[in-house]
């Protein structure tokens, strides 16, 4: 990558939906050798989608949640964990972890009811799981898609 490149993703990252005119007029180059770039960048993962951000109290998910995950072993029970969290809609992160735990999981619910239901349901019962701890964000101080070039 060049600097032409990261010109081309730090506007793609403040607008997804910037036309290649508007990015070439932005970064004085070509619309032909923009369109090019960006293309490249698609095909060699870097760009990996374009998304539409939400603001998740807007669509009523008022509640976001970051648990922390302790299996009892590590070993085959790891993927049976890793293939279920997948299919939980709510859960819209997961690290895993060096330390005390194996994994933090970001959450977003529509309330606590929510995530009891899903604690209860879905997490404590995945086979494996010995202990999960959760935590809950009172105010978002920043929050960014944004990487820094």
């Amino acid at each position: 990558m060049d600097a032409l490149d990261i010109k081309i993703l730090n506007l793609l990252q403040d607008d997804a939906l910037m036309t290649v005119v508007e990015i070439a007029d932005k970064i004085g180059s070509s619309k032909s050798v923009c369109w090019r770039r960006i293309q490249r960048l698609q095909d060699d993962g870097v760009i990996k989608k374009r998304v539409a951000l939400l603001e998740h109290n807007k669509v009523g998910l008022d509640i976001i949640l970051f648990a922390h995950v302790k299996m009892t072993a590590h070993g085959r029970k790891l993927p049976k964990f890793i293939e279920v969290i997948k299919d939980i809609p709510q859960i819209v992160e997961c690290y895993t972890l060096m330390g005390n735990v194996d994994f933090l999981l970001k959450i977003v619910v529509e309330d606590i009811q929510q995530y009891e239901e899903l604690w209860w349901n879905h997490l404590s019962p995945i086979e494996g799981v010995q202990e999960i701890n959760s935590t809950i964000a009172m105010t978002e101080v920043k929050h960014t898609t944004r990487l820094p070039l």
